[in-house]
């Protein structure tokens, strides 16, 4: 039996060499070029899902607000204060009631001011029952300290991607 390569293929002994040399045991072109083809897929593929979609990115977004939704009604109903959620297109923020005046909860580390990860972003609210605002751009949602409240539908848009935030008027909100 003569010497095996790698693949446990026999390597033979070339024409002419003499007795005792085994035959170059090499790749061919073909397969060095199935070798980076296959690289290259996998390269490929890897990229994609490091990088996210804009969808994706958006469904980030929503996923936390809806969260920080469910915070922000329950801190409402254990202050017994009205909690609000302000958006602007680039960031969003939390706000307390003060007298007649809104404050923002920057002493507050969950309900702090946060950026959008790609702005700007669309907020449209259905039914559009959202508070007044002084700023003309941003949307109001109030949270009062009742723990049933009206069910609302919020829509976050940007690019061509676009999620809902639905909540039931009970505490309960789902990302679609």
């Amino acid at each position: 039996m003569g010497p095996v390569n790698l693949f446990g293929k026999r390597l033979g002994v070339r024409a002419g060499a003499p007795s005792g040399f085994a035959a170059s045991a090499g790749f061919t072109l073909i397969e060095l070029l199935v070798v980076l083809v296959i690289a290259g897929v996998m390269l490929g593929m890897v990229a994609l899902n490091a990088m996210p979609g804009e969808r994706q990115v958006l469904q980030t977004d929503a996923q936390r607000i809806a969260l920080l939704f469910q915070l922000a009604r329950d801190e409402a109903i254990v202050r017994n204060r009205p909690i609000a959620f302000e958006a602007f297109p680039d960031r969003y923020r939390f706000l307390i009631r003060e007298g007649n005046v809104w404050q923002p909860l920057a002493q507050d580390e969950m309900l702090r001011e946060r950026q959008f990860e790609r702005s700007p972003v669309s907020l449209y609210l259905s039914p559009g029952n959202a508070a007044a605002s002084g700023n003309p751009q941003a949307l109001l949602l109030v949270f009062g300290r009742e723990p049933v409240d009206k069910p609302f539908v919020l829509t976050m848009a940007t690019g061509n991607a676009s999620v809902q935030i639905r909540a039931d008027g009970i505490g309960h909100y789902v990302v679609e």
